[in-house]
């Protein structure tokens, strides 16, 4: 996983938002283990302690499950998942076009910048 872990805002947020990102992704599968506490702080140079506090609030969310001699493991509940992502595209939907409204592009504008992009952009399969 590619971490960012920025000044300004605290860490464990980020974590959270960066973890979200993963799941939604599946860069970690529906029902799959993550990586333990320790490997995931270690690869994102955080203390173990920070990315605990991010991963609790994610089982409180319903996205992971602790497993008592399993670790933890991202929830098997595609309606969870789903619904985060609509979220998180919700909000990225939601800067882009607050974004282009300040640049002062219409409605019409914006379609047509969407669609012209989408046509240049890799095909994802």
């Amino acid at each position: 996983m590619n971490w960012n872990i920025t000044a300004g805002r605290p860490v464990y947020v980020q974590l959270v938002e960066q973890l979200e990102l993963a799941l939604v992704a599946g860069e970690f599968p529906p029902g799959s283990r993550i990586p333990p506490v320790r490997e995931l702080a270690a690869d994102a140079g955080v203390n173990p302690n920070t990315m605990q506090r991010a991963l609790q609030e994610l089982e409180s969310r319903g996205l992971l499950q602790a497993q008592r001699t399993a670790g933890r493991t991202v929830t098997a509940d595609d309606t969870a998942l789903q619904a985060l992502r609509r979220r998180r595209a919700g909000t990225l939907a939601a800067e882009f076009l607050h974004q282009m409204q300040a640049l002062g592009l219409t409605e019409a504008e914006i379609e047509t910048l969407l669609r012209e992009t989408a046509q240049k952009a890799p095909k994802k399969e």
